[in-house]
């Protein structure tokens, strides 16, 4: 059989970068045109998410909140996920009007089913991640070589294994006047310090989860709906409350806010349980429906204002707060942002001139090609792994038959 080729000219190179996050909404799929020679190196030719199925949804998020879930449903979900990421890679390429053999490589996150970093683990535990979304299916799909399973190597070093977006930030948000955080809400809230003209290597450059981001909005907007919404679309239930104060305080007395980056964090600590636990105080307190919703919006505010405070201010100025992801869908938690940050400018990545929501699937598209080019993927200095370190694992797809 002869040998598969990948296809990493000097000049263009077309990959497809895929994820699926912690909202459990669907597939992100962007094709990108990388080129090192440009300004920025990546642009961004077409972007779409695919929506998960209401049912496979609902097995997804069961699935995760369940700690005893057994070996079959875990394996029949990563071939599950594989599927349905390389249906995304097919329909994003055909929008885009990409034949997939011009396709060099597809980076592919997968979805994050279990992570428990090094500072997290307890004693008797073993530090681990588990990316769902078979590599193996995407490839014998799309006949397109795939990268994978980044987080892996960087949690073996003895690093958070995330946030890997930072890398793809400082290749496009890099400003040599303007101290940026670029402050991702998805799921989780995770952010990038970029210090004003930063290089890979600046021990400034920093990066971690602040805490909750839509997860938790998403889920009670679900559950005071009687799940009708999956969502608290625009902020409008949020914008109707207000932000009972005492609530909101006795959840930033949260550990994980004090917690010294570098750090990362899920649905392990904020997830179900934690919504349990506000909505049963919140009762308690006669807190009604659209007051949880602001306060739930506002501990998003607060919690990554704090982070920037008292992480990221002591290392450089922040100038700008550019917000992607879901998040900047949401004008009320915006508001909220700018209110406990009245000194930065806080302004979405459209505004800054990139699609927000494409980012983190661009993300993996960089990644992958670091990995193809031998170069390091991880930031140090971000996830505090004790090496740098090429991050992913290739699959090479079937060879045409003949």
């Amino acid at each position: 059989m002869s040998a598969i080729t990948i296809r990493l000219e000097r000049g263009k190179v077309i990959a497809i970068g895929l994820m699926s996050g912690t909202s459990h909404d669907g597939v992100s799929a962007v094709v990108v045109e990388i080129d090192e020679r440009s300004r920025p190196p990546a642009r961004v030719i077409a972007f779409q998410t695919f929506p998960y199925a209401s049912r496979f949804r609902k097995e997804l998020l069961a699935a995760s909140a369940d700690e005893k879930i057994g070996a079959a449903a875990i394996s029949t979900l990563n071939f599950a996920l594989g599927r349905e990421l390389g249906r995304a890679a097919i329909e994003i390429a055909r929008r885009a009007g990409v034949a997939l053999t011009d396709v060099a490589f597809i980076g592919s996150h997968g979805h994050t089913f279990f992570h428990l970093p090094p500072r997290r683990a307890a004693r008797g535990q073993i530090a681990s991640t588990l990316q769902l979304g078979e590599s193996a299916v995407i490839a014998a799909a799309t006949g397109v070589p795939v990268v994978a399973d980044f987080r892996t190597m960087d949690l073996a070093l003895g690093g958070e294994g995330a946030p890997l977006a930072p890398l793809a930030h400082l290749w496009l948000l890099a400003d040599p006047k303007r101290g940026r955080v670029v402050q991702n809400i998805g799921g989780i809230a995770n952010a990038t310090y970029i210090p004003r003209d930063a290089r890979l290597g600046d021990p400034d450059l920093i990066a971690f989860d602040t805490g909750p981001g839509n997860g938790m909005i998403d889920a009670l907007a679900s559950r005071i709906s009687g799940g009708r919404l999956r969502m608290d679309r625009d902020g409008r239930i949020a914008a109707s409350g207000e932000v009972n104060q005492p609530l909101l305080a006795k959840l930033m007395e949260h550990p994980y806010f004090r917690r010294r980056p570098p750090k990362s964090t899920g649905r392990e600590e904020f997830g179900p349980q934690l919504l349990d636990r506000i909505v049963a105080d919140a009762r308690r307190m006669k807190v009604v429906d659209h007051d949880q919703l602001a306060t739930v919006t506002a501990l998003t505010a607060r919690s990554l204002a704090d982070a920037c405070r008292r992480f990221i201010s002591p290392r450089g100025p922040i100038d700008q707060l550019i917000v992607t992801g879901g998040g900047a869908q949401n004008p009320t938690l915006i508001r909220m942002i700018a209110a406990d940050l009245p000194e930065v400018e806080v302004i979405t990545a459209a505004k800054a001139g990139l699609d927000g929501d494409a980012l983190e699937a661009v993300a993996f598209a960089i990644l992958g090609y670091q990995m193809l080019r031998g170069r390091q993927g991880n930031i140090p200095s971000v996830t505090g792994a004790r090496a740098r370190a090429i991050l992913g694992k290739l699959t090479l797809p079937p060879r045409p038959l003949t």
